[in-house]
């Protein structure tokens, strides 16, 4: 057995960034900016009034100063002459700032009556004027990598980008192993049970920014097996679930063996998740995951979406890790790193009772796995632990 660790190192040596396609902006949501997009143009183009307002020379604004209204500057029209000495311009916010002004008096400071407007007497030191280039200008950068949250498609937009270089969504094929499976839907037979794993993990793994495809149940034959592997060609990443361990019923490793897999490692020193299998099969990577519900959900967190993320460009890193206190105490961790359905409370992280690897109800309620390490010893309440939200 390897560490996660380790395990994870090996699997991030079997993929690489793919590669990179246009998007129009308006798809762009969630995906990975492959390549630095610059500005085309300064925002905003021109100084524009901050406040609704009146616009006058920036020497002039004394209080009771009076001043004739020359003209009016709105959002998309501006005034078309110039300021001059005793002369203001009506503007609103957003307009852009006319020729000669250099201030605007807020409307609220001001009285008004016909086309004179004498200023107030306290209307502070602020001029209420946006600069031109104030919020970025021509050739400024926003960088990748990155997954593109809606600010940035906001921002995007006003740089007039209206097609972003993303790194292509990875293709995933989901394999379900076993004669005891049928789908959701189907009336199952007397030793049957309704297949679940590839459901959570389409999920999980479509969240991430992969595109997840459910392949035909495989049953415990060979000729089932290479059927399903032959389905999943063209897939960046194969995925099986279940089948991988050493009984008389599971076929993955021979199968996947005999149609050229070469094999990166398996068994990793966890819990759950002990029958970890993974490698090249042509031109995908092959991670076979166990069969129980809640080691497959398990190891999608702690591997699977790593290796998405690295596919997307992004940093290569075990899933991060969030620190908080313990509320009730732990008795001390064997030599397998243990993945703990938890929790999180306002009295800390609380384990739960029932950790058997078959409870999909148990981690249904969960929102943390609870990390113990390798040997960690017993920890009281009050502890700082860490662990993976869910």
């Amino acid at each position: 057995m390897i560490t996660v660790d380790e395990a994870l190192a090996r699997l991030f040596a079997l993929v690489e960034p793919l590669g990179i396609e246009e998007v129009p902006l308006v798809e762009a949501a969630g995906r990975v900016l492959a390549r630095d997009v610059t500005a085309s143009r300064d925002q905003p183009p021109f100084a524009a009034s901050a406040m609704d307002g009146y616009a006058l020379r920036a020497g002039e604004a004394t209080p009771g100063a009076t001043f004739t209204v020359i003209g009016e500057a709105a959002a998309g029209h501006g005034f078309a002459g110039a300021v001059g000495p005793g002369q203001a311009v009506r503007i609103f916010t957003g307009a852009p700032l006319p020729l000669g002004a250099g201030r605007v008096i807020l409307q609220e400071d001001v009285t008004r009556d016909g086309d004179r407007m004498t200023l107030g007497p306290d209307f502070g030191p602020k001029d209420n004027i946006r600069p031109a280039g104030c919020d970025f200008c021509v050739g400024q950068a926003l960088n990748a990598p990155r997954r593109l949250r809606p600010a940035d498609l906001a921002l995007l937009a006003s740089m007039n980008v209206d097609a972003v270089p993303v790194r292509r969504r990875p293709q995933v094929a989901l394999i379900s192993t076993g004669d005891e499976l049928v789908m959701p839907g189907e009336t199952p037979g007397p030793d049957q049970i309704i297949a679940s794993n590839t459901f959570g993990l389409k999920a999980l793994l479509e969240e991430r920014g992969a595109r997840a495809h459910i392949l035909p149940i495989a049953r415990d034959t060979v000729r089932s097996l290479e059927t399903a592997f032959d389905l999943a060609q063209g897939a960046d990443l194969i995925i099986t679930i279940g089948g991988a361990s050493v009984g008389d019923h599971d076929l993955v490793g021979r199968v996947a063996g005999d149609l050229g897999l070469k094999r990166a490692f398996y068994k990793v020193a966890m819990r759950p998740g002990k029958p970890l299998m993974a490698g090249r099969m042509g031109s995908a990577a092959m991670i076979g995951l166990p069969g129980n519900p809640v080691s497959a959900m398990v190891c999608g967190h702690v591997f699977v979406v790593p290796v998405i993320t690295r596919m997307l460009g992004l940093t290569a890193a075990p899933a991060p890790r969030r620190t908080t206190r313990l509320a009730a105490p732990l008795p001390a961790n064997g030599p397998r790193e243990h993945y703990m359905r938890a929790r999180l409370t306002r009295e800390g992280l609380v384990a739960e009772d029932r950790q058997d690897s078959s409870l999909l109800s148990i981690l249904a309620s969960a929102d943390a796995l609870l990390v113990r390490p390798i040997n960690d010893p017993a920890r009281q309440a009050g502890e700082d632990v860490a662990y993976l939200p869910l």
